[in-house]
């Protein structure tokens, strides 16, 4: 279905929406208002027939959420490869876009830093999972300094038919989410095997977590975790879940500044996930990057094309978790 509305509507939005930042719970909120009430985000809601919410920031992030349940879920319970895409006119795609790359989801930044105490790599997707690790292996030889430790978080979620692809053509195989990130950091770090292994088998994946370190030379240790669910009677474990796993393994401490690596358009939903299970409960700082589409070469693996219901969909996330974060502030 086409958004309400029709004709010319593109506008180009200069500046960018900063993410919440800070590491105090005035900062972040400060952060989660100016996002949640920009004007990028306010041109989208009025597209798709929407009145802007009444009400504190409470009452706006709640009723955003609900709206964009209405209008942006495209997944409606599946995983993201599953999701449909929307029919939209040109003039909402152009919309889409613009907001999109205001908000933050397209462009890649650089580490903002000279120097941080440990490296985030998130996982997902095969193809995400091969492009972060090959990212991250760049930024450690040519990037900020890192004192502690490069973090590989995963999960033994299952591999779709069509993942099992992505790494046949590069050569690599595997099971889980957690094996391609395993593979990943052999390849891309030139390693052969762990120099130490944990974990536990719970009798079923959502219960079960597993831990390979691995010390390339000259370079900090590489840990790869898979985390087991918060909730495993009814998903598996999610972006918090892998975060929060890794941080009680780390000992992360308050001085702690963390660079995170995603993909740029899921930088502002996990960027606030971080904020929510690292930041408030360890005082730590977070950056939050994509990785350069420069670079993505060194992955060999292309990204799937990013459309406007994909990022209108991340939009949602990113509504959805500046509203977790919001509810642990107040």
């Amino acid at each position: 279905m086409a958004a309400a509305g029709g004709g010319s509507i593109r506008r180009v939005w200069t500046v960018e929406v900063a993410l919440p930042a800070g590491t105090t719970a005035a900062e972040l909120a400060v952060g989660v208002r100016a996002w949640a009430e920009s004007a990028p985000l306010r041109a989208l809601v009025r597209r798709f027939g929407g009145d802007w919410p009444a009400g504190d920031l409470t009452a706006v992030l709640a009723r955003l959420d609900e709206f964009s349940a209405r209008h942006w879920d495209f997944r409606q319970g599946r995983e993201r490869p599953d999701a449909r895409e929307p029919a939209l006119d040109p003039a909402t795609v152009g919309l889409i876009l613009d907001s999109a790359a205001a908000l933050g989801l397209v462009r890649a930044a650089a580490p903002p830093r000279p120097g941080y105490a440990h490296l985030v790599v998130l996982g997902g997707l095969a193809h995400a999972c091969l492009r972060r690790v090959a990212y991250a292996a760049h930024l450690l030889r040519d990037g900020p300094t890192v004192d502690g430790e490069v973090a590989v978080l995963g999960s033994f979620r299952p591999l779709t038919g069509p993942e099992r692809r992505v790494l046949a053509d590069t050569g690599l195989s595997g099971e889980t989410e957690v094996d391609v990130l395993d593979a990943a950091v052999r390849r891309f770090f030139g390693l052969a095997a762990p120099v130490d292994e944990d974990g536990h088998d719970g009798g079923h994946p959502h219960h079960s977590w597993s831990s390979r370190t691995y010390q390339p030379n000259g370079l900090p240790p590489v840990r790869v975790l898979a985390a087991p669910s918060s909730e495993p009677e009814r998903r598996r474990a999610h972006t918090a879940d892998t975060q929060r796993f890794w941080a009680e393994h780390v000992r992360l401490r308050g001085e702690d500044q963390v660079l995170m690596v995603t993909a740029p358009i899921y930088v502002p939903f996990q960027h606030c996930d971080a904020l929510r299970t690292l930041t408030l409960p360890y005082g730590c700082g977070i950056d939050t990057i994509g990785v350069d589409p420069a670079l993505a070469t060194l992955a060999r693996v292309p990204e799937p094309t990013l459309t406007a219901g994909r990022y209108l969909q991340e939009i949602r996330s990113a509504i959805r978790s500046l509203r977790a974060l919001h509810g642990v502030l107040v």
